[in-house]
């Protein structure tokens, strides 16, 4: 068994690893090819793109995919919004079976599909889910499977969507259609096959015992006889608010389930106090609110590698929860998965849960890391195991209160940058980045007030796009967003050109507002001048070349903020009606 993988960024970069990827599948042994897609992306156009040039290249392959909250490719994050990988099988006992079906709340009959194929067909060794989640109880879906045979390894990974807040995620294989509720059973077996299967947490039980006094499916009502929410403010003073979920997502909820440790983490709050959950928690079982230790989390990275590097493996799969990505971080998060790559060639991706098949139950998992180590043939007993740790690794455990301090270090460090990313975003338009109306016009008037101290000159440009809406209706929204982002980049690039710390902000629809403190009307007029030349030089992939019209003032000691403010604007309309594409200066 082997596996290649490449990320996609265009159609000819794409072409030439297929053309590639062709003719070394020409020179081998091989008995059949497995294409793995995952996406960063909810873009269905660009999939279909990759769909359509696998079919084209290798007409007989079956591939499966689905979106993702990130891909990981040779062990750590990868960087484009699309991998894909390719796994050749070299035995010609080994097979895979693609099953694509829909998912229904609580429904059984994904599971008795599955116990019906695997007893017609006994080579069947192990089943990889892709499955959409999309805020149902998996409860009932897990419960499915419990019947099937119990020497089959049951793995594999809920969809995601690159927003961690959206439930838009969704699977899709060759022959079927995308699908926002469903589930890819991917059959692997043969005589020849075999695999091995583990799941790694590293969060540790932080504190007290609770009691879950009222729980129901997803959604945990009460701990101790209290509103579940409760605890997360006492404890974390995270507020119930629409960022609950990324805030509490680190601190998961532990017990036991079927005999083993289970994380649920809260997905949001509501406003009784009881929290929606990633999946069912029993009720009348004793939990641990939990918190990821890095050395802990090394360590059993560790432990688990070593036994799947005496498995020998020709390949890897990795379903890590997002939770662990935002955890580490995308620059840290190969420190748990790139020791697997060291063994044997990895695929996977970060998921809205984690499934694995403990003796009879598959269990849903949260926060947690599933590794499924697979081969074909025969260890072979002559060959060494190596494995290389790093210095940090063979450096041994450090103390408990440093281990402490880290994490509280940590969780600190997370919530100040997401106390940063919300100030930001209160003041940001959305789609550009650039200030919103708001914050703009407050920085004018900030900007007004010190004139009166300073003497400073004050020059506001004021811009629009000409004939915009024809834009929109000629091409979709989706164009007209990227030249509303193509000429935001255009203002901040400009400025930057000219060492300029102005303000920019998106005033409205397609007009735009840009501050120029100690800029007089004639050096504003120059800058003006020159954005319309840069925004006039791109050209759009659907809409081509676009212009504007802009207007240009200077602030008048002593007048009102709103009196400033007219007089661009006017000049911005009498530059509409000299015929557009052009400066005008009051």
């Amino acid at each position: 068994m082997r596996r290649f993988q490449f990320e996609y960024n265009n159609e000819r970069t794409f072409i030439r690893e297929l053309d590639k990827l062709k003719m070394w599948v020409k020179r081998q042994m091989v008995h059949g090819l497995l294409f793995h897609i995952f996406c960063e992306t909810v873009d269905k156009e660009r999939i279909k793109t990759v769909c359509d040039y696998l079919e084209k290249y290798f007409p007989d392959a079956d591939y499966v995919g689905c979106t993702t909250n990130g891909n990981i490719v040779s062990g750590d994050k990868g960087q484009s919004d699309i991998c894909v990988s390719c796994t050749m099988l070299e035995y010609p006992d080994t097979q895979f079976k693609v099953l694509q079906l829909p998912l229904e709340e609580n429904s059984l009959e994904v599971g008795q599909r599955l116990k019906k194929y695997i007893e017609e067909n006994p080579w069947v060794k192990a089943v990889e889910l892709l499955t959409t989640i999309n805020g149902i109880s998996m409860t009932k879906f897990c419960e499915s499977f419990t019947e099937c045979r119990k020497d089959v390894c049951i793995f594999g990974g809920g969809a995601f969507s690159p927003d961690i807040n959206a439930n838009d995620g969704f699977v899709f294989s060759k022959g079927h259609n995308i699908s926002t509720q469903g589930v890819i059973l991917l059959m692997m077996g043969g005589e020849d096959f075999h695999m091995v299967t583990m799941h790694i947490t590293g969060w540790k039980p932080l504190g007290r015992e609770f009691t879950v006094t009222k729980a129901k499916d997803s959604r945990l009502y009460e701990l101790d006889g209290q509103p579940a929410y409760d605890v997360y403010y006492k404890y974390f003073h995270i507020n119930n608010d629409e960022n609950f979920f990324e805030n509490s997502l680190e601190f998961p909820i532990f017990y036991k389930h079927h005999g083993i440790d289970i994380l649920r983490a809260p997905t949001s709050s509501n406003e009784d106090g009881s929290l929606n959950m990633t999946s069912a928690v029993d009720e009348n079982v004793s939990a641990k609110l939990a918190y990821g230790d890095p050395e802990v989390i090394i360590d059993s990275v560790k432990e688990e590698s070593l036994l799947v590097a005496k498995f020998q493996p020709d390949v890897i799969d990795v379903f890590s929860c997002a939770a662990r990505l935002v955890y580490w971080g995308a620059n840290d998060v190969g420190r748990e998965t790139m020791p697997f790559e060291t063994i044997a060639p990895t695929l996977g991706f970060f998921t809205s849960g984690e499934f694995l098949r403990t003796e009879e139950y598959v269990n849903q998992h949260n926060v947690t890391l599933v590794i499924a180590a697979m081969r074909e043939g025969d260890i072979d007993e002559d060959r060494e195991v190596y494995h290389m740790l790093s210095e940090e690794e063979k450096s041994g455990k450090i103390n408990m209160i440093k281990r402490l301090t880290t994490f509280i270090n940590a969780v600190t460090s997370e919530m100040e940058e997401a106390n940063r990313k919300l100030a930001i975003a209160a003041i940001s338009d959305a789609l550009t980045g650039l200030l919103n109306r708001g914050e703009i016009q407050r920085r004018i008037s900030r900007a007004v007030r010190e004139n009166a101290q300073t003497d400073m000159k004050i020059s506001l440009i004021m811009m629009d796009l000409d004939d915009f809406k024809k834009v929109n209706d000629s091409y979709g929204h989706k164009e007209g967003d990227n030249v509303l982002i193509g000429l935001a980049n255009v203002l901040r690039n400009t400025l930057n050109d000219y060492d300029i710390a102005g303000d920019i902000g998106r005033w409205g629809g397609e007009e735009f507002m840009v501050l120029l403190p100690d800029i007089s009307k004639e050096k504003a007029h120059e800058i003006a001048e020159k954005l319309l030349e840069n925004l006039v030089s791109i050209d759009f992939p659907l809409a081509g070349h676009q212009t504007m019209s802009l207007g240009v003032t200077e602030y008048i000691n002593g007048e009102d903020v709103d009196i400033l403010t007219m007089r661009v604007d006017g000049a911005l309309y009498e530059a509409k009606a000299r015929g557009k594409n052009c400066v005008v200066m009051r």
